[in-house]
This record gives structure tokens, sequence and C-alpha cells, in this order.
């Protein structure tokens, strides 16, 4: 899981950004957090980079989703969510978990093999009760096959070849990745994003290529190091096309 904050460490980051790991007025502020949910039944998990695609796809959802702007249902929930701390955590359920889990208020987001379900964000000490009994614990998932080289004319979120997470971790990670990549998008470009269906590919980038993206512009993720991983580490950066 992910509860995180994390860093965009590039020229886009402000002072008052909700993803600095130093303590800020942000943390003063009522905290909430974005829950998913991903679809894991014991005889046909999905597969982990599907997983992590899915999760990036449906937090892209919920921020283009009219509902989140404006007078939307969702719009107060996220705006107090981004005006705190920018926290994600990833639950996991199955059979009758999930089925009670899709009749919440949310968005739900399949893939080749995964399905992942979004809600709007909730006080961070104040969720559904459907939500609140779901295991964050258990998501290890694999790859059946090694990921094909993406297209290069796809946004990439790249992990980070030096950390090792579990899925369920590595989805709000990747889950951060496109939020900052949204953020930093011109409206026109999010608008053919979103259009297209907001394609995009997961991958762990091999050292060479980490230690080159790391000095570039593009949206970077530290985590804050509440679960699994040291506070400050770079976790994934977001390669999109309209960015370099």
């Amino acid at each position: 899981m992910s509860e995180d904050p994390a860093v965009p460490a590039t020229s886009q980051t402000s002072q008052t950004s909700p993803f600095q790991d130093e303590r800020n007025a942000r943390d003063e502020a009522p905290q909430f957090v974005l829950p998913l949910v991903v679809r894991i039944e014991r005889d046909a998990p999905p597969a982990r980079t599907d997983a992590l695609e899915t999760a990036a796809r449906a937090v892209l959802l919920l921020l283009a989703d009219e509902r989140s702007a404006g007078d939307g249902e969702w719009a107060d929930a996220v705006r107090n969510w981004e005006d705190a701390r920018i926290r994600k955590v990833v639950r996991r359920a199955r059979g009758a978990e999930w089925r009670r889990a899709g009749t919440l208020d949310g968005i739900t987001v399949t893939g080749t093999s995964a399905e992942v379900r979004v809600f709007p964000p909730v006080p961070l000490d104040g969720w559904p009760k459907d939500l609140v009994k779901l295991q964050v614990s258990g998501t290890e998932l694999d790859d059946p096959e090694p990921p094909a080289t993406p297209d290069p004319a796809l946004p990439v979120l790249w992990l980070n070849p030096d950390l090792k997470m579990s899925a369920g971790k590595a989805m709000a990670q990747t889950g951060h990745a496109a939020q900052l990549a949204w953020w930093a998008l011109p409206d026109a470009a999010r608008t053919t994003w979103h259009t297209a269906g907001f394609p995009l590919a997961v991958r762990t980038a091999d050292p060479a290529r980490w230690h080159q993206l790391s000095s570039s512009d593009l949206p970077l993720v530290r985590d804050a190091g509440f679960t699994e991983i040291a506070p400050g580490s770079a976790t994934v950066i977001a390669d999109h096309p309209a960015l370099r």
C-alpha cells in the first residue's frame, strides 16, 4: 500500500506541493485518501504489470471525470484530498467482497486480466465499512511472461530498478506518477490523452535508463517511507511524450 505523499523532483514542484516529503501546512489540513481496490481471485489473479497499468488508468479516469470537477458530486472530496497530502491506499477483494465494493460509488477499470475499482476520496479515518474490512496485504502478483517493450509513442511510467515493492505498493506509486503527469500536461494534451482512453505502459527501467530519466525534468515520485521502502526513495518517473 502507499499512504504517501510523493515528491515530483522537477522544476514544476512548488513549495506547497502535496507530494513533498517534508512536513508543511498541508499536514495540518484534514487528511483524505483515495481508495483503490484490485480484484484478486484465488484461481485467477491478474498479471502484475496489467494491475499496475489498470490502477494508473483508474486514477486518471477519476481525475478527469466530470463528477470530480466544478460542482460535481465528487468535487468537494477531490479538492479536500488535493489540499492535503495525496494519499492512495490499495486493498484487495475477491468474490462477495468485490461485488459489495462494486455497489459503492466509484469507477471500475478493466485491463487485460486486471480489474481495479477507484472511489472518490474519503477521510483517512472514515472509510466505508465495505472497504475498511478489505486486506491491504496479500497483493503479491507476478507476470506470466516478461512485458513487451512499450510503444515509443505511449506514456510510460518507469519503475526504479533498485526497489522491490509489493504489487499494491507499486500500484499506488504508479497512480501517483500518472497523477503528476496529468497535472503537468497542458490542456490540449490532457484532452488528447483522455479521449484516447489514457493508454499507458508500466515498465521497470534498466539502470542506465533510470539514471538518464532521473536527470531529466520529467515528474518523479518520491515516497514518504511509511511502508516497505526508505523515506525519500524515488519510485516512479512519468515519461509522457508531451512532457519531453
